[in-house]
């Protein structure tokens, strides 16, 4: 079975879609290929669907729901279905979509899944960051990175637990990016992300890290003045939108910038940078500050 979840939703089995175009089969498959291998309560279920107010007939209507999912598996498994009678059994639909005490399992058969894959990635390139390893670390989280095609859940109906989800996924994302970005920078490569960082810095105005690292490949770039520019945009948001004043250490940033040449290497600049802040496990790596 190949997941896809970041991005539009897309579950194969046998090189065939089982994904449901009507919205709520489409839910249900979203939480069951997130949690793969898991046991889905119905509980849970029940609650991504209807949020808090099920019908009577709610668990009725998810069990029709999962009838659906398993004639889509049904018609997947039978594509090129062995004709000889003494062949092993193939799966069956109700191997691939369990029935377990008290929810539903959707069995991966040592498959694929895109977020397993980007959480693999991810994972090898913060150890390769901590070694030392920048060109490995930016090929890794780079590789990680390039799973994405699009928000998480990018075409599903989403409730209070995918929702939750797709952040969390988006904050493991913007992790990766946030990492991948420094192990670029410790290579020298200021120049090539002066693009990529004007439209992040753009669409995340109060995230306090991709500025300090705009600001630092500005600087070496020889253009102090943008990157102090980049300091006193990011302050006017922090403080009109949240009243808050930027960090200390992106303020030792900003005066470090005032007083170096652009070509001399600002003071313990890269210990400032990785001195952010890390609210999240590993797998995350950590959660920008101030991101909105």
């Amino acid at each position: 079975m190949q997941i896809d979840i970041l991005g539009v939703l897309d579950v194969r089995e046998n090189g065939v879609s089982v994904a449901p175009t009507a919205p709520k089969p489409r839910q249900v498959l979203a939480l069951l290929a997130l949690h793969a291998d898991q046991v889905v309560p119905v509980s849970a279920l029940i609650e991504e669907l209807w949020a808090g107010q099920p019908p009577r007939s709610a668990r009725t209507t998810l069990q029709t729901y999962v009838l659906q999912l398993r004639d889509l598996i049904t018609l997947a498994l039978e594509r090129d279905a062995p004709a000889d009678p003494t062949a092993a059994p193939r799966r069956s639909a109700k191997d691939v979509l369990v029935t377990s005490p008290g929810g539903y399992m959707l069995v991966s058969g040592g498959g694929t899944s895109d977020v397993r894959e980007f959480e693999r990635l991810a994972g090898m390139g913060y150890r390769a960051m901590d070694a030392g390893d920048f060109q490995g670390a930016s090929r890794l989280l780079r590789e990680a990175l390039g799973l994405w095609s699009g928000a998480a859940f990018a075409d599903v109906h989403t409730g209070g637990q995918l929702e939750m989800e797709a952040q969390r996924l988006e904050e493991s994302r913007l992790c990766a990016l946030d990492q991948r970005i420094e192990a670029d920078l410790r290579l020298g490569r200021h120049r090539e992300l002066l693009a990529e960082l004007t439209v992040l810095t753009r669409r995340y105005r109060a995230h306090e890290n991709l500025h300090a690292q705009f600001m630092l490949a500005l600087h070496r770039s020889g253009r102090r003045g943008e990157a102090l520019d980049v300091y006193h945009r990011l302050r006017g948001t922090l403080v009109r939108d949240l009243g808050l004043e930027p960090s200390a250490r992106l303020r030792r940033l900003q005066q470090s910038i005032l007083m170096a040449a652009p070509e001399t290497p600002l003071l313990a600049e890269h210990q400032m940078l990785a001195a952010v802040p890390l609210a999240a496990d590993r797998v995350g790596r950590g959660r920008p500050i101030h991101a909105n």
